[in-house]
């Protein structure tokens, strides 16, 4: 199976290439590193990477990037880093990525823990992961048929709490192989529409 992995060069996403890799063909991807350079805030980007890749299996995204502040701060400048980049970002790689794909390939995109347990700072965060969630429910239903997509949800990662710790106090961190099972079960299983919150 020929995987294009976006945002590889992340805690989860080498996790991901490490766990997928062992079985499949992995093609790596990120802005400035990887197999190819994918900008997902620039549809041009991802439309150019996909032309180069070919047609691909699954693709799985472990991108996307939200500004966390406090929501006193917070304005609309500060909502749409998310918007732009974790929200359309991943949309469009399944929007575009549709075009590119073989007949029963798989789109999994990434949400998190805090869709549904929120933190200080992190309203921009719970608000693109519940819009993600929500697509990927919503685009199951009218995709191709033969095509599947769903999002992994994981806790916060084991390897990124030096610098989130302060900020997760009292969740159980996932380390980043087993956030990576969540990722294997929607590229090698036949679920659609589903979050697979990995905790």
């Amino acid at each position: 199976m020929k995987v294009l992995l976006v945002g590889a060069s992340g805690t989860i996403g080498k996790a991901v290439a490490t766990e997928l890799g062992a079985r499949h063909d992995i093609i790596t991807a990120g802005r400035t590193s990887g197999d190819i350079q994918i900008d997902i805030c620039d549809t041009a980007s991802i439309r150019d990477a996909f032309k180069k890749v070919g047609t691909v299996d699954a693709v799985v995204s472990t991108a996307g990037k939200v500004h966390f502040g406090d929501f006193a701060e917070m304005d609309d400048e500060k909502y749409r880093i998310g918007i732009n980049d974790k929200l359309m970002g991943q949309v469009n790689l399944v929007l575009i990525g549709r075009d590119y794909v073989a007949d029963t390939a798989s789109f999994t995109l990434t949400t998190g823990v805090l869709t549904k347990d929120p933190i200080r700072y992190g309203s921009s965060a719970s608000m693109v992961n519940g819009a993600v969630e929500s697509f990927v429910r919503a685009a199951a239903i009218e995709m191709t048929p033969g095509l599947r997509i769903n999002a992994v949800s994981p806790g916060v990662i084991s390897e990124a709490m030096e610098g989130y710790g302060p900020f997760f106090r009292g969740h159980n961190p996932v380390p980043a192989a087993r956030a990576a099972l969540g990722y294997a079960k929607s590229v090698e299983g036949l679920q659609t529409g589903q979050v697979f919150e990995i905790f």
